[in-house]
């Protein structure tokens, strides 16, 4: 855990509860196991004071279920109190597992009602909490953040909503626009990246890497993921270059205008490894065509590295390219629902961050600078020290 010192003379702003959607039930007991850790091994000065009682617990998560009614309906219930509680909400919108029966059919539940669940359960606080924060790690609706034309505007109006409704501080990750917060900014807005837990993962999966600018480049595979390709391959200290999307503009298809291809704008890649960076791999598409072209450029290895792995339609077609060689390995985070299938695949990594939010939640409960846990080109240079002297980095690598 990141400056453990700082929040041993810390207070806390206010008893802590954690109430974890179903969306999120597996990341959230991960994320309450390491609080229980942290707390049973901190030194901090309200550890035994009475007057903190229930600092250290074996449980921080509140019980607290959304109901559904046969109609469809639903409604939040908290069965303990949580007047007073700095509250955390924790909710996965991207989960499509969770079911439930409406007049007899089987739904499964979309972004939109897991939204709605999360309103629910900020309503059944009753404004009895002491503070609410929402641990969204993928953002409701963060690709309609913008505006062109006669379009709905989501992102920005969810935001606003829930600051309404009571919310203080809002925690993503890796936002599609992090400028969204614009909408509400009086209000607190985290946009977490972690580009050394995706860096540590691949490095415990691959043992003969050679960083450096002859055998190393960080891909971008369209201009929107530029800047993260950037800042990476610039704490790398390694080049970079990008692909840009050629788009059909006469015409819509889901919503979107069509891809006729990627153009890759760069330096030369023969021989080297590639990293591609993006926020998220949805279809797979873009990532598959990207690498497949790499690969044509004779790309010696490629890494697809996203924080969010969605897989929208499925692994057959990773599947296949993986038995191409398109790709070596495939790196996301476990911030969104991963299908059961997916981590028996040989090529796919994941990178955990339930660490990484317990000591979010941790350093906010005792209103500790945030600072604290962001990611710093020091924290990437030290991973990067200890793997390229072969420091037992894959055995005994802290996580």
């Amino acid at each position: 855990m990141p400056n453990l010192h700082e929040l041993e003379a810390a207070i806390p702003v206010a008893p802590l509860k954690l109430i974890v959607l179903d969306s999120a039930a597996r990341l959230g007991k991960q994320v309450n196991n390491y609080l229980v850790n942290f707390r049973r091994d901190v030194k901090n000065i309200a550890k035994n004071d009475p007057a903190f009682e229930g600092y250290v617990s074996d449980n921080y998560i509140a019980d607290a279920t959304c109901y559904r009614f046969g109609t469809g309906e639903g409604k939040g219930v908290i069965s303990e109190s949580v007047r007073g509680k700095d509250l955390f909400i924790l909710v996965d919108v991207c989960n499509h597992s969770i079911s439930y029966t409406m007049n007899g059919y089987t739904n499964y539940k979309s972004p939109d009602d897991h939204y709605q669940d999360l309103k629910r359960m900020i309503s059944a606080v009753n404004g009895k909490a002491h503070r609410i924060n929402v641990i969204m790690p993928f953002l409701y609706e963060g690709r309609q953040h913008k505006r062109n034309g006669r379009e709905s505007l989501d992102c920005a109006y969810a935001i606003e909503e829930l600051s309404s409704m009571g919310v203080n501080n809002f925690i993503t990750f890796d936002a599609h626009d992090p400028r969204v917060q614009n909408a509400e900014p009086l209000c607190g807005f985290d946009n977490i990246t972690a580009p050394d837990i995706l860096a540590r993962a691949l490095l415990r999966s691959e043992n003969d890497l050679l960083i450096d600018k002859d055998h190393l480049i960080v891909i971008s595979p369209d201009e929107g993921a530029l800047d993260r390709a950037v800042y990476f391959a610039n704490v790398l200290g390694v080049d970079t270059g990008m692909f840009y999307k050629r788009r059909d503009y006469s015409k819509i298809v889901n919503g979107k205008n069509p891809i006729v291809a990627h153009e890759f704008l760069g330096d030369n890649i023969d021989g080297k490894d590639v990293i591609i960076m993006d926020d998220m791999i949805a279809s797979g598409g873009s990532m598959i065509d990207t690498a497949k072209q790499l690969k044509a450029m004779n790309a010696k290895r490629v890494y697809l590295c996203a924080t969010f792995g969605l897989f929208t339609e499925g692994l057959s077609k990773f599947d296949e390219a993986y038995e191409k060689c398109y790709f070596d390995k495939i790196v996301t985070t476990n911030l969104t629902y991963q299908i059961p299938e997916l981590k028996s695949r040989p090529y796919y990594v994941e990178a955990d961050m339930s660490k990484m939010i317990a000591s979010i939640v941790d350093f906010m409960n005792h209103d500790s600078s945030m600072s604290n846990v962001y990611t710093s080109a020091e924290k990437i240079h030290e991973i990067l020290e200890r793997y390229n002297s072969r420091e037992d980095f894959i055995e005994n690598d802290p996580a």
